[in-house]
């Protein structure tokens, strides 16, 4: 069953990877197997897929964009953990339900041309053209993670991590879910929110001086707050031992100061939605 893990992780974390999710839903690393706790996996072990996902340009845009995201990931039995969408990952702490340890993610950046990701294949959005371009952020941080109920099904997580590069702001995380099983499909399905800083909120909602004089946008300087909160799901079909298709999708609502911005006010939205289907094969080192 150590598929269904990592077919979870590859639903959530390819969703998140989504460039407006990524900044708005809230990290997960390879949760646990719907009905149960699983095996601890042994010894070195990779996971490599591929999902299309079509959901909103950038994070509060009105412009939807269809992005193809590779999927890798990379496990040391339940210790250790690297992968895009999940970023390095230590389970220092790993007993009775308990998982906590330090973690670093990337975060992708925001194109003024199309707003898109690095994989963006079709679509995106031509409202950010004067804000400037947006580079690749580091989170580096820490995680707790408690699984609850006779089988675990419940999952409550919660991050916290200071961002370097492009966003120098704090970002909190922090999810509630679900997990179960009907024959050989697979659901997981919780509420997510995000919190963040005011560096965070400025950087990606806010309109200086600069940006309000090429685009006409008034200036606006949201303060640290709730950034997001939403639903997010995802369904699992293994097709054999090793390969399995995942369906995943998310909805968030933007916070009241990013909403508040003039680049949301009048070039975007506060609803923002994501969907999914990726594949993934699993495979011992």
């Amino acid at each position: 069953m150590r598929l269904e893990r990592a077919m979870l992780a590859l639903g959530l974390g390819l969703c998140l990877s989504h460039p407006v999710l990524a900044q708005t839903a809230p990290a997960a690393n390879a949760p646990a197997r719907p009905a149960g706790p699983p095996p601890a996996p042994q010894g070195w072990t990779m996971t490599v897929g591929v999902a299309p996902v079509f959901g909103m340009a950038w994070a509060g845009s009105k412009d939807t964009a269809l992005s193809i995201f590779p999927g890798l990931r990379v496990n040391y039995k339940d210790t250790l953990f690297l992968s895009v969408q999940d970023g390095l990952g230590w389970n220092a702490v790993n007993r009775d339900g308990w998982k906590a340890g330090p973690i670093v993610r990337s975060r992708f950046g925001r194109n003024e041309d199309d707003g898109g990701s690095p994989f963006l294949v079709a679509g995106g959005s031509d409202a950010l053209r004067g804000m400037g371009d947006i580079g690749i952020a580091g989170e580096g941080g820490g995680f707790v993670e408690k699984r609850l109920g006779a089988k675990r099904q419940w999952r409550l997580r919660a991050e916290v991590r200071q961002g370097f590069g492009a966003h120098e702001g704090v970002v909190g995380d922090v999810l509630a879910q679900y997990s179960g099983r009907s024959g050989r499909l697979m659901y997981a399905v919780g509420p997510r929110a995000t919190f963040a800083s005011g560096d965070f909120m400025r950087t990606y909602y806010g309109v200086d001086a600069g940006q309000s004089a090429r685009t006409g946008l008034a200036v606006s300087r949201p303060d640290g707050g709730l950034a997001s909160y939403g639903l997010g799901a995802n369904l699992i079909r293994p097709l054999d031992r090793k390969r399995a298709v995942a369906v995943f999708a998310g909805v968030d609502r933007l916070g009241g100061e990013p909403a508040g911005s003039s680049l949301i006010r009048e070039r975007g939205q506060r609803t923002q939605f994501s969907i999914g289907l990726g594949y993934s094969y699993r495979f011992g080192l």
